[in-house]
């Protein structure tokens, strides 16, 4: 598969890459030359394509488990099916991390209340926020793909290389 080689050696360019993506992914829009966003969408299309394909395929199961008193408790555990944890594992393997910041309202218990549960931040933003809601766009318009849109913006003072932002529709 070609790619624009964005005047880096192959390890440079896929971090730069991974972390734009990651980003873009993160806070909805990057600003970056325009070389760069059309590589960036086209890593980003294919990761929001698989969280759209995935997003909604868990299995329910009981769990069996014993509490402190030695007690057999069930419980009703939703997991996520082969393909979902396919497509999860795939997902991480080409993020980045980062890690879900506290507010400025919010003290250090809420923050620990609030990500207790979720251990990959970005990853579940695009499972849980952007696949359900491409997934209902694409029923509608029976259509798939362009989840993401460049603005150009000109040209950048000292190189002019061509700027533009990069966003999630």
């Amino acid at each position: 598969m070609a790619q624009r080689k964005l005047g880096r050696t192959a390890d440079q360019r896929k971090a730069l890459l991974r972390n734009q993506v990651t980003n873009l992914i993160w806070y909805g829009r990057i600003e970056t030359t325009e070389a760069r966003a059309k590589e960036v969408r086209r890593a980003a299309e294919r990761l929001i394509t698989l969280a759209v394909k995935e997003c909604d395929n868990n299995i329910e199961t009981t769990k069996e488990t014993h509490n402190d008193k030695g007690q057999l408790i069930t419980l009703n555990v939703v997991n996520d099916a082969p393909s979902k944890l396919h497509a999860r594992r795939m997902i991480m393997s080409y993020l980045y991390e980062i890690p879900d910041l506290r507010k400025k309202d919010e003290d250090k218990d809420d923050w620990k209340e609030r990500t207790k549960d979720v251990k990959h931040p970005v990853v579940e933003k695009l499972f849980r926020e952007y696949g359900p809601k491409f997934k209902k766009r694409n029923e509608e318009k029976k259509c798939s793909g362009g989840y993401t849109r460049i603005y150009k913006l000109g040209p950048r003072r000292g190189d002019a290389a061509e700027r533009c932002i990069i966003e999630i529709l």
